[in-house]
């Protein structure tokens, strides 16, 4: 765990958009891609318990410090996008994490971007269309509400939109990335049964059910999911963007 971790906050252009972009730390990089309305912060409590790493975050367009798209953004578009963050910053190749809706964005640049990609990891999301459905609305509503306090309501909407119309079923067997899906047991807005499908259909995949909700990034919650990636990112080894290639 480190105690002490540099940190550089900046803009970037990337595919035509300002991204507001946040560089911590040190050692092998670390993307993180982010849940539907959340901003840069909401990951604090993870990084600060992760050990010696670069991490890589940002604010997708309309959330946080960054401005929203004129346009809408599908996720290949996002994917997109999160390959051209790491193109601004000179990073070759990452471990990319995906949270919720960046869990999607996440599984769509493993197979758009895979000359990108070392390790991947997906966290409390789902396959999109095909998955199972939160099994308390109350929840999701819950979380949207507060998120739209600090983003950009259209962009949430386009965002939902653009999820609601992909699926990563067709090519989830053609991920060649290790790969870590984590979920919570008591998750009632991606319930567990979207994580077994991930983890079955990704190959040799591995999944951890931790005794937690949807909010991983919660304080207690959130050093729980950081010492299960820093297991799985010690144990499987790194490909580079040459084994990518091959």
């Amino acid at each position: 765990m480190s105690t002490t971790r540099s940190s550089q906050s900046k803009e970037v252009s990337a595919r035509g958009h300002q991204i507001h972009v946040r560089i911590e730390g040190w050692g092998e990089p670390l993307l993180l891609i982010n849940g539907l309305t959340r901003p840069m912060s909401s990951w604090d409590h993870f990084v600060a318990a992760l050990g010696e790493r670069t991490v890589v975050s940002f604010d997708a367009p309309g959330v946080g410090s960054s401005a929203a798209s004129l346009l809408p953004l599908s996720i290949v578009q996002l994917s997109d996008l999160a390959s051209s963050i790491l193109d601004e910053l000179g990073i070759d190749c990452a471990d990319v994490l995906g949270y919720s809706h960046g869990g999607a964005v996440a599984q769509q640049f493993a197979v758009s971007h895979s000359e990108q990609l070392s390790r991947l990891i997906l966290v409390a999301t789902s396959c999109g269309i095909g998955s199972t459905l939160a099994t308390d609305s109350r929840d999701s509503v819950a979380l949207l509400t507060r998120g739209l306090l600090r983003t950009n309501a259209l962009s949430a909407l386009w965002r939902t939109i653009a999820f609601s119309t992909w699926s990563s079923i067709p090519f989830l067997g053609a991920i060649e990335a290790p790969t870590l899906v984590v979920c919570g047991r008591g998750d009632n807005v991606t319930p567990l049964a979207n994580s077994q499908l991930l983890a079955g259909r990704i190959p040799d995949a591995t999944l951890v059910a931790l005794d937690e909700s949807h909010d991983l990034q919660g304080p207690g919650a959130a050093e729980k999911l950081a010492d299960v990636v820093e297991e799985f990112l010690e144990r499987e080894p790194r490909r580079t963007s040459e084994h990518a290639e091959l």
